[in-house]
């Protein structure tokens, strides 16, 4: 089987070299795995059974070359009934922000969502979720039920994982939704990785501090301390709701079809004040089968599994 990593899907202004690590290490665990992989450094696309690039696009789309390189690859790889992976983001990362030493990272076929992409976890093995649990040193919290104040988990503005929905449309109508049902302070969240929004910030955000019960958390702020005495978390689809889900805050999201914690998470917002408390070990261990660290892929174990799906 032949596999191409495509080093060219990373930004030219990238500082991480994890970034680039993810694209060459994959490559020596195919190889180790006995099958033929090799680094790419064009922008001509490959014939290959599978690309491997770092991220994904979304759909608004963008100019710049790398995410063109990005849309190609997966547009020529699908369109022709071949395979796409995509390294992205460790769920687990608010557990260790630097990644490091391990570097765990999450990958999947043809998709970055859990209703387009393959991950590979089903059939999940409770010793992964035991490992990375050791590895970056995580506690599974007892449901809290003595909270006061609901935390809305603000996605990034523009990211692929809000798609075309409009950030500060989507947040003033999930204050609306929550104030229908509850009368519980809200404070809102913005992704601290988001700088664009701190300086931007869309008017349908900040509007809404003219509701008194309505604030926005200093940018920057720990999210341990938004979390201190907090009811629920609030999010649309995307990671920054695992981390008080595993500390164990009640989750509720508006996105479940494209959520990775559809099933420990609520969707109706008539709950708010009395949520229902979830098992999430078998959610744990499910999410866990499609987080692999560097050594993981540079000995082949990682393509050894995935290899399996195709």
């Amino acid at each position: 089987m032949k596999v191409i990593s495509y080093y060219n899907v990373v930004p030219t202004k990238n500082k991480s070299q994890e970034k680039y690590d993810i694209l060459t290490n994959f490559v020596q665990g195919v190889n180790a795995a006995g099958d033929f992989g090799e680094v790419y450094h064009g922008n001509v696309l490959q014939k290959c059974d599978v690309g491997i690039i770092q991220g994904w696009t979304h759909e608004r789309g963008k100019s710049a070359s790398h995410l063109r390189l990005r849309q190609d690859v997966i547009d020529s790889q699908i369109n022709k009934g071949k395979y796409v992976i995509s390294g992205d983001a460790n769920l687990f990362l608010y557990a260790n922000p630097s990644n490091q030493p391990h570097h765990y990272l999450r990958y999947s076929f043809n998709g970055v969502f859990p209703t387009t992409g393959q991950y590979c976890d089903d059939t999940p093995d409770p010793k992964r979720w035991r490992q990375i649990k050791r590895d970056l040193n995580i506690e599974v919290g007892n449901h809290k039920t003595d909270g006061r104040h609901i935390l809305i988990a603000v996605q990034r503005n523009g990211g692929w994982s809000m798609g075309q929905t409009d950030l500060g449309e989507w947040t003033e109508k999930t204050v609306y939704n929550i104030m229908s049902h509850t009368n519980r302070p809200i404070v809102i969240r913005l992704h601290p990785g988001d700088k664009r929004s701190q300086k931007y910030m869309p008017n349908a955000i900040r509007n809404l501090q003219r509701f008194k019960h309505v604030s926005i958390s200093p940018f920057g702020r720990p999210l341990d301390s938004d979390l201190k005495d907090c009811h629920a978390v609030v999010n649309h689809n995307s990671s920054s709701i695992v981390g008080p889900l595993i500390k164990g805050y009640p989750a509720f999201i508006t996105d479940p079809e494209n959520s990775q914690c559809k099933e420990v998470a609520h969707t109706d917002f008539k709950l708010i004040d009395t949520p229902n408390q979830f098992d999430r070990q078998s959610w744990l261990e499910r999410i866990s089968m499609f987080h692999w660290n560097f050594a993981e892929l540079k000995n082949g174990e990682c393509w050894k599994h995935m290899r399996k799906y195709i």
